[in-house]
């Protein structure tokens, strides 16, 4: 395998964006939160809302003793609601297991609702400085290229851990560094339609590049359109809850204008199964 980590590291060093979970000091629960939002989600869409939800909930007990519903109202729109609900039910957890504490260890991280691999290994990595390999979409295709030769990664597997774990190098900080940057090269060069091959550090030992840039074809799941669809459905249902002053609404009311009745239908019952409304007596409300 080529050496990565040190083209990676001096890379970074010099061009990573200044961003609030990269800074000293930020904390684990800052850190829990930014990867929960930052969930197929664009980073400047989510840094003013995790500046609100830190400043509101400082702590995992602050948002445990504060209601799921206002978790969910002050999701706002990054998408994706049912990660307030799990981000709530983790720091209730954290209070009550952990003493408030988000814990340090991998497998403490993924027993908390809606933690997986990612999440867990990040959190541990970039929290706490422990030697993990963390993997998301872009450093999946930094390797799938880097050393792979491939276009793009084929479908998540096991064994993109494997691959990340040959990369890094055997110090905790220079490895911290690697997963950071190897994200962000994914993130801002190596990108997946117009990679900038010119400002590539790993441009001297890219498999792909030296292989002429091949087609080899792409594997990855398309993205649905959001207009019209479900999700579209579910996140203007949801927005009429945020919206009204006791988040609650009859039944009869809730989007009582969407053109499709049967998605309408559709999507509140969703709603429902993922306990994002609850149904009580002619009314819909937001948990409680």
């Amino acid at each position: 395998m080529p050496d990565l980590a040190r083209p990676l590291i001096a890379w970074y060093r010099e061009n990573a964006r200044d961003l609030p979970w990269r800074r000293p000091g930020f904390g684990a629960w800052g850190t829990l939160v930014s990867e929960f939002m930052l969930q197929q989600t664009q980073v400047a869409r989510v840094i003013p809302r995790l500046e609100e939800w830190l400043e509101r909930w400082p702590t995992p007990t602050h948002l445990a003793s504060d209601s799921p519903a206002e978790a969910v109202r002050r999701w706002a729109n990054l998408g994706y609601p049912r990660r307030a609900l799990w981000l709530h039910r983790a720091a209730v957890e954290i209070r009550d297991r952990h003493e408030g504490m988000v814990p340090r260890e991998v497998d403490a991280l993924l027993a908390l609702t809606g933690i997986g691999d990612y999440t867990a290994r990040a959190v541990a990595v970039f929290a706490y400085g422990d030697r993990h390999p963390v993997v998301d979409t872009n450093t999946r295709r930094v390797l799938a290229r880097a050393v792979d030769g491939r276009a793009q990664p084929g479908p998540p597997s096991p064994r993109d851990l494997a691959a990340m774990d040959g990369v890094l190098p055997p110090v905790d900080e220079d490895a911290a560094i690697v997963n950071a940057a190897a994200m962000e090269l994914g993130a801002l060069v190596c990108t997946a339609r117009a990679p900038r091959c010119d400002a590539c550090p790993l441009a001297d030992r890219c498999a792909w590049r030296a292989a002429g840039y091949p087609d080899t074809g792409d594997l990855r799941r398309k993205q649905a359109r959001y207009e019209g669809s479900d999700r579209h459905a579910r996140g203007a249902i949801l927005r009429e809850f945020r919206e009204a002053a006791t988040h609650e609404l009859a039944q009869d009311a809730v989007a009582a204008d969407w053109p499709d009745t049967a998605q309408r239908d559709r999507a509140i019952d969703s709603l429902i199964a993922d306990g994002l409304i609850e149904a009580s007596a002619g009314f819909f409300r937001l948990p409680r």
